[in-house]
């Protein structure tokens, strides 16, 4: 049975691991995510946060869950991009989860069709109000990098006058279709998120998205977590990737949806390994 990285690649094995993880999970309850009142509020029919898991935005529904990683001591809300009618939700949930980071993943347009509402103001100085949330969205400044974006953003309390600065990253370079062929960008865009701060235990859990929420979304948080386990492992190489993976379904469905996202999500964390060990080196 293969199990390494070179393994998979020479017997063709991806689409095996990836139909094992799948075998290994649980489905869990969605009953409100299913509920008829909430359906307009889904992207996809079939990606539902399970019960037992999901986000409680001011006491109503939104499509996102909580991810717990315990022993990398990481907690992450993975979420669908946000709809025309859910874009309000959503910045609620981040001001009640106390998250300081939203982490998005995809182009608003890829292929001619839409994947997210423009939930965050699309100018400097310009701010979005959603009167039902009392909450508004102001955009104070930006940082244009070759592979992502990153949006400083503002969210006021409309009733108390409270204020909260968001980082929000967009990685811009994942392709339309497929997976990036180098996972070098990808991890240099993982590296900027972890140094802001806003993964740390201490604050609310950041907030990841990209259009269901399960398929680049997935890959972020387990390349992640993958990452922080092998920094305190004496032997990093030993972690099971696969079996964090299957961890992680335990909180939202169809976490990495293809085989392909699976095999990258390897190439981040054994390219990312490699380079912890090259600090370590360097540190002694």
């Amino acid at each position: 049975q293969p199990t390494t990285f070179e393994e998979l690649d020479i017997n063709d094995g991806w689409q095996q691991a990836h139909l094992e993880v799948a075998d290994q999970c649980f489905e869990y309850p969605c009953l409100v995510a299913r509920a008829p009142e909430n359906r307009y509020r889904n992207r996809h029919r079939y990606v539902s946060p399970y019960d037992h898991s999901r986000v409680h935005a001011h006491n109503d529904y939104i499509n996102a869950s909580l991810v717990v990683m315990q022993v990398a001591q990481r907690k992450y809300i993975l979420t669908q991009g946000p709809l025309p009618n859910t874009c309000g939700h959503f910045w609620l949930m981040v001001w009640q989860q106390n998250s300081r980071g939203v982490v998005m993943l995809n182009k608003l347009v890829e292929r001619s069709s839409i994947k997210c509402s423009q939930y965050w103001p699309p100018h400097l100085g310009q701010s979005l109000l959603f009167e039902e949330m009392s909450i508004s969205v102001h955009l104070e400044g930006e940082d244009v990098r070759a592979y992502y974006k990153i949006h400083h953003l503002r969210l006021e309390n409309m009733v108390t006058g409270e204020k909260k600065p968001i980082s929000h990253f967009q990685f811009t370079q994942w392709p339309d279709l497929g997976v990036p062929e180098s996972p070098i960008p990808f991890l240099a865009f993982l590296s900027v998120v972890r140094d802001s701060g806003c993964l740390s235990h201490e604050q609310g859990p950041v907030v990841i998205h990209c259009t269901s929420g399960i398929g680049r979304s997935g890959v972020f948080a387990l390349v992640d977590a993958c990452l922080v386990m092998m920094e305190s492992k004496e032997h990093p190489f030993s972690l099971n990737i696969r079996q964090v993976l299957v961890n992680m379904r335990k909180y939202r469905m169809g976490l990495i949806q293809t085989p392909e996202q699976l095999r990258f999500s390897y190439m981040a964390v054994i390219r990312g390994a490699k380079q912890l060990k090259k600090n370590e080196q360097q540190k002694k």
